[in-house]
This record gives structure tokens, sequence and C-alpha cells, in this order.
């Protein structure tokens, strides 16, 4: 799945580049509107009681991205399991990369490291099948 990304201003320094802590929003935000579309708001797991901290965070920086572009933010659910999950991005530019990373995030259930339920596990197989 793809996610437009505008460039605001406040995310770049003073030459209109994308400072490096920005595309870490820019993946969050695809990676919460990919479990939107599938049917799971990220608001209403939390509701639930279940929280995917990122456990660990991959950026490799290509090319620069600058203030009022356009970008789309690629991502895919890489690897599940029942107390983890892993999340791969592309950061795009009419095509061309410009960024790629990886989350990892562990299960926690009412604030304690658990498990998914068989049912979440099984919605969040279909995103990973695609």
């Amino acid at each position: 799945m793809r996610v437009p990304i505008k460039v605001r201003y406040a995310e770049t320094d003073q030459m209109g580049v994308v400072h490096h802590s920005a595309y870490v929003v820019y993946l969050e935000a695809a990676r919460v509107e990919l479990l939107e579309k599938a049917g799971l708001p990220y608001h209403e797991l939390e509701a639930q009681g279940l929280f995917f901290p990122v456990v660990e965070l991959s950026l490799t920086y290509r090319k620069p991205a600058h203030f009022g572009e356009v970008l789309e933010v690629e991502v895919r659910l890489l690897e599940l399991s029942p107390r983890a999950l892993s999340f791969s991005y592309r950061v795009l530019r009419s095509g061309e990369v410009l960024a790629e990373g990886r989350t990892r995030h562990l299960c926690l259930v009412q604030g304690k490291a658990g498990r998914m339920s068989p049912a979440l596990l099984e919605r969040l197989r279909m995103i990973q099948s695609g």
C-alpha cells in the first residue's frame, strides 16, 4: 500500500531539506493508514488494551526530499508472530526511492508483553498476503 505525504515546512531545515527525524513520522502515518484500510483502526486496538510499541527501527537515506514535494510511503507487513510484527517501508518521489526502512513492534496486552488473539492474527495475515 502507498500513502501520500506532502512535506510541510516545519519538517525541513533552513535549506528546505526534510530533516531525518520527519521520516519516522511518515512511516508511522503509513503504518496507521495500512491498519485503518484493513479494518483495524489503531485507536480501536488501543481501546481493547492492545498496543504495538516500536522496539526496533532502521532507516537508510538515499536522496533528500524537499519542502512542498508530495512523497509516497510504501508500507507492507513483513513479519508476523503472535508476539510481534515487522513492517517494511520505502519513501518514494515519483517512483524514485528516497529512503528505506523497517520497524519491529512488540505486542502489549493491558500494558504487558502478550500475544495477539487468533482472530487478530488472522486479520493481520490477510494484510500480509496482500
